[in-house]
């Protein structure tokens, strides 16, 4: 059982994948807290993000390491937050997957070139662009792909 590990774990790094258990309820109810979530860290060698991805990135004005949330603007974006509702160059955002919303407001902003604007699912416990700003592209570690453990949550992000 041990070479198996081992192999898989080879595999992984091989694939340019890795593993990052979450720590927080910012992403509920898409990933959950202690959810361990396999990353893709070469996606972003060769696309850029895209609006709705959940990223995984340093972030060291912080404090915490690593952090996934989802991009809600990309570069060139208008982001404005009018009572809870997410608005890109002026339209609402459709956000199916936030079930728990808040009414709080933020000032429109540009998203500038190399940066994204990102948002946790669970947004009255999120600490994300709101707060702290963009995320800038050198910060980008991947993209959170799957749930793999507790093999309850294995399979895709919701």
């Amino acid at each position: 059982m041990g070479q198996v590990a081992l192999l898989v774990v080879i595999a992984f790094a091989v694939m340019g994948l890795r593993t990052g258990q979450v720590s927080g309820y910012s992403m509920e109810p898409s990933i959950d807290s202690d959810e361990v979530v396999l990353i893709d860290a070469v996606a972003y060698r060769f696309a850029a993000p895209k609006r709705g991805d959940i990223v995984a990135f340093h972030h060291a004005r912080t404090g915490q390491s690593v952090y996934l949330k989802r991009v809600v603007g990309v570069p060139g974006d208008r982001i404005a937050i009018e009572r809870g509702t997410v608005r890109v160059n002026g339209s609402p955002l459709a956000e199916p997957y936030v079930r728990f919303p808040d009414d709080r407001s933020a000032s429109s902003v540009t998203v500038p070139p190399n940066a994204y604007y990102v948002l946790g699912d669970n947004r009255p416990k999120s600490d994300d662009s709101r707060s702290w700003g963009f995320v800038d592209a050198n910060d980008l570690m991947g993209r959170a792909m799957a749930g793999v453990w507790p093999f309850a949550r294995l399979g895709a992000l919701r």
